[in-house]
């Protein structure tokens, strides 16, 4: 337990010690992630300081019995851990359609699923990012999501990102 604690403590030590390193203006690329179904997000990203940017999504995930499509907003602080190295955090939020199939024969799921429903979402971003010294910024990701009005659940979302920046 203590040493979880030194742990935790050095952690935040170093994130508070460090400087922001110069993130690029703009960034947009891909992004490959799984969450109740596989699926890639074109996204984008605008500084709005030295150490703070605005990533937007454009999500489409697919299952079995469901497809889905999700617009995400995520506000970010991003500290430098070494040369290209940075870590983020921060949070955010989104909303969706997710269409049914319920028509198909083996469809798990009762009734009270529609063909279609719209539904919005809380969620947060931790990862860590290289950026490369020609304009490639490479990232993996964690994202837990509370879904408001689709299932009413939490799901968590783990994606590897690519992206130009300009």
């Amino acid at each position: 337990m203590k040493k979880s604690i030194l742990l935790l403590l050095t952690f935040i030590a170093l994130g508070i010690q460090t400087n922001a390193q110069e993130i690029s203006k703009n960034a947009i690329g891909i992004r490959l992630s799984e969450s109740d179904g596989f699926g890639p997000e074109v996204n984008y990203q605008r500084a709005l300081g030295d150490s703070n940017r605005l990533e937007l999504g454009l999500a489409f995930h697919s299952k079995r019995y469901w497809d889905a499509a999700k617009f995400t907003a995520i506000y970010q602080w991003v500290w430098n851990i070494d040369g290209g190295f940075n870590w983020y955090a921060g949070p955010g939020l989104g909303a969706g359609v997710v269409n049914y199939d319920n028509k198909h024969k083996d469809y798990p799921y009762d009734d009270r699923y529609d063909d279609s429903e719209a539904f919005a979402f809380l969620t947060g971003d931790v990862g860590i990012e290289y950026s490369f010294d020609f304009p490639l910024l490479i990232s993996f990701d964690f994202r837990p999501q509370a879904n408001l009005g689709y299932r009413d659940d939490v799901s968590f979302d783990v994606g590897l990102s690519a992206r130009y920046q300009f």
